[in-house]
C-alpha cells in the first residue's frame, strides 16, 4: 500500500482547500430550510465553490451527477440532490469536496432542519463527538487500526451501530488515495488495534463516521447511488479532512485557523 506524504507546500494547497469546503457547509448550514428542494442546496454549492476559484471534486466523478451529496433521514451517504423537498424535523447530511490547485478537501455535516426529536439530535451530536475522538487517534506513530478502534469503542459505548462497508480515505491530488479508513475492527472491513499501516507526519486523510440509530446493515437505492440504512433507522455523518502531525492532527476542513 502506498501512500503519499505530502510536503508543506502541498499542505498548505490542502487547506485552501479545506476552506473552501469548510465557507460552503457553512453557507449551506446557514441557508438550508423546511420547503427547500435538494437540488437547491447543490445550486448553492456549486455556484459558490466557482466564486472562491475552485471547482466541486465530486461532479462527474465515477459518474456522480452533481456537485453535493444531500441524505435525508434514513440515507447515509452519496443521496443525489433532486425535487425531494426538506421537511420540518428532517436531519440532513451535507457531504461537500472542492479542488483548488490540483488538491482536494471533503468535508460532511449533519444538521438538525426545524425542530427534531431528541434521538435525532444526540445521535448528530455523537456522531460529531465520534469524528472528534477519530481524528484524536490520528497521530504519527500511531497505526491505523488506532484510529478505527477509537471511532468504533466510543460510538459502539453509546449505543449506535456504525457503517462498515462504507469508510474514509487518503485524500490529496485525488479524491480518494490510499489507505481506506474503516470506521470499526469489524472482519473484512475493519482494522484492529495496533495493525495497519503507521501514521506518519504529512498524511493526509478523510476521517468520516457514519453512525445508525439501529442495524449496521446497508442497502444501495435504486439510483445505484444512495447508500440507505436497510432497517430505515436515522444515520448521521461527519467528516474532516486532516493532515497528520506528531501531536494533534491539523484539521484543515475549517474555516478558521489559530
Amino acid at each position: 500500500m502506498g501512500i503519499d506524504i505530502k510536503s508543506d507546500k502541498e499542505i498548505d494547497n490542502m487547506r485552501q482547500a479545506g476552506r473552501i469546503v469548510a465557507t460552503i457547509l457553512e453557507i449551506l448550514t446557514e441557508r438550508i430550510t423546511a420547503g427547500m428542494k435538494t437540488k437547491e442546496l447543490d445550486t448553492i454549492a456549486e455556484r459558490e465553490v466557482v466564486k472562491m476559484g475552485a471547482e466541486p471534486s465530486f461532479k462527474h466523478y465515477n459518474g456522480y451527477p452533481a456537485s453535493l451529496c444531500v441524505s435525508i433521514n434514513d440515507e447515509i451517504v452519496h443521496g443525489i440532490p433532486g425535487d425531494r423537498v426538506i421537511r420540518d424535523g428532517d436531519i440532513v447530511s451535507l457531504d461537500f469536496g472542492a479542488k483548488y490547485n490540483g488538491f482536494h478537501g471533503d468535508s460532511a455535516v449533519t444538521v438538525a432542519v426545524g425542530k427534531i426529536k431528541p434521538e435525532a439530535k444526540r445521535l448528530i451530536d455523537t456522531t460529531r463527538d465520534t469524528l472528534n475522538v477519530g481524528i484524536q487517534a490520528a497521530r504519527a506513530g500511531a497505526k491505523l487500526g488506532d484510529v478505527s478502534a477509537a471511532i468504533q469503542t466510543y460510538a459502539e459505548s453509546q449505543g449506535y451501530s456504525l457503517v462498515r462497508e462504507y469508510t474514509g480515505h487518503g485524500i490529496g491530488r485525488k479524491m480518494h488515495e490510499d489507505p481506506p479508513i474503516p470506521n470499526t475492527t469489524y472482519a473484512p472491513y475493519g482494522l484492529n488495534r495496533g495493525t495497519g499501516p503507521v501514521l506518519k507526519k504529512g498524511m493526509t486523510l478523510a476521517v468520516e463516521p457514519m453512525l445508525i440509530t439501529g442495524g449496521w446493515q446497508v442497502r444501495v437505492a435504486d439510483n445505484h447511488w444512495t447508500v440507505m440504512t436497510a432497517d430505515g433507522s436515522l444515520s448521521a455523518h461527519f467528516e474532516h479532512t486532516i493532515a497528520v502531525d506528531d501531536k494533534e492532527a491539523e484539521i484543515l476542513t475549517r474555516v478558521s485557523y489559530d
